[in-house]
């Protein structure tokens, strides 16, 4: 590899990193650009660049989008909300809770970005309904789906990223990262709660307004709902299976939409314009931004450096990537962190002898919690912040960080005891 092509190569994936992070440009736009730049400046062939891209995620992202939007149509999720603060007869405390495990088991089961997009505007009709400050619910829940969606190969991009390069499976992320996020989850919601507790109060007469409000009329199309929470169980059935019946997560994903839009009546025109495109193509680019590196050298040599740092120990391999990976993800979003992780952690894994599986784990911990650390560290912080600021309502940086930052470091300890009893 000519040493022009490797300085090109690096300056290129340098300055469009940096120019995402900054956010002054258009993530898609930057990430496509960077993408083109690499081919054109002959840092890799267009062949090449093909070939980085991870079809298998972006056909997993893809399916579930178009299961997710057909869904939303039926109203369900408002149904879910009103259903439950209802059942938390209007106490703030306890719909923070309840919300916020309606996050976390569905951002398991689809993906956090799309439960953030259905939960934060019904959680501001309900703070308005009660006349209360939705913004400790909306930390609770961004925190939450960020923790849900670490449990499961769909829950959390950079876990499709994992999974699809590994090969692990639905089963793989639940057995070994469930039992942890479930502790993560009642710790959190514990402190939030002390935090919160005596600055969340609700005039009675606020709480009769909203159980006067009757969930079943939040249900638009009754024969939909039933159709598509058919698909959705045989479509999540189908992930825990994939190993066993020898079918690619994206293909299952695709599956399940092809079959309900087969059955929804709805013209598919209408759904795949909901289908987040610009997620899609920002994924195509970075695949191949990273894969530019991968063809240059640098992988490689990060990835020898890094193994000369840990002496080859997965313990220490396994601690330092959890850490950096968290540090690094609260500042960064995850999504090209991650992307330009795997092959770094693919090479070491190359380089040693013995097994790697701690350090994946550690990868996707790290890379998931430590989203929640600031309010730019997730996909999924970006869109709530984003829908609280066209409410008219502010989620500044440092609003947010005092009361996260310190909990995703605490979750980062409990997840260092969690490897080194069950892994190391």
């Amino acid at each position: 590899m000519p040493t022009e092509h490797l300085i090109i190569g690096i300056l290129i994936f340098v300055l469009s990193y940096a120019t995402i992070v900054s956010e002054k440009i258009n993530r898609t736009i930057v990430a496509l650009l960077g993408a083109i730049l690499m081919i054109v400046f002959q840092v890799l062939s267009q062949t090449e660049a093909l070939q980085h891209i991870d079809f298998n995620t972006l056909g997993l992202l893809v399916g579930m989008m178009i299961i997710v939007n057909i869904i939303k149509r039926t109203g369900l999720f408002q149904f879910l909300a009103i259903y439950t603060a209802k059942k938390a007869k209007g106490n703030p405390i306890r719909i923070l809770i309840y919300f916020s495990a309606i996050t976390a088991v569905t951002s398991g089961l689809l993906d956090n970005v799309t439960t953030i997009l259905l939960i934060v505007p019904v959680t501001l009709v309900v703070a308005d309904s009660l006349k209360i400050n939705p913004i400790p619910f909306i930390i609770s829940e961004i925190m939450s789906a960020n923790i849900g969606g670490a449990a499961t190969l769909i829950g959390d991009p950079p876990n499709i990223m994992i999974g699809s390069f590994t090969g692990l499976g639905f089963l793989d992320f639940v057995i070994n990262l469930a039992p942890l996020m479930f502790i993560i989850f009642i710790v959190n919601i514990l402190i939030i709660k002390l935090i919160y507790k005596k600055s969340l109060i609700v005039d009675p007469k606020e709480q009769k307004k909203l159980m006067d409000l009757n969930p079943h009329k939040a249900i638009t199309d009754r024969g939909l709902l039933i159709k598509s929470l058919i698909v959705l169980f045989f479509t999540i059935a189908g992930f825990t299976l994939a190993e066993f019946i020898g079918l690619e997560s994206a293909t299952i994903a695709l599956f399940g939409a092809s079959v309900l839009l087969l059955i929804c009546k709805i013209e598919p025109e209408e759904i795949l314009v909901d289908v987040e495109w610009a997620t899609i193509f920002f994924f195509g680019g970075l695949f191949i931004l990273v894969g530019a590196l991968e063809v240059v050298g640098v992988i490689s040599a990060m990835a020898e450096a890094l193994l000369q740092i840990t002496k080859g120990s997965v313990k220490i391999t396994t601690i330092v990537i959890l850490w950096t990976s968290s540090i690094l993800s609260s500042f960064l979003d995850n999504i090209p962190y991650v992307a330009t992780m795997i092959p770094l952690v693919d090479k070491m894994e190359s380089l040693s002898a013995v097994d790697f599986s701690p350090v994946w784990w550690a990868l996707s911990i790290g890379a998931c919690l430590g989203g929640n650390g600031t309010i730019v560290g997730a996909s999924a912080n970006v869109v709530a912040r984003g829908i609280v600021e066209r409410d008219n309502r502010k989620l500044s940086f440092l609003s947010y960080m005092k009361i996260a930052y310190p909990l995703m470091v605490l979750s980062i300890v409990i997840s260092t005891v969690y490897l080194l009893v069950f892994y190391l």
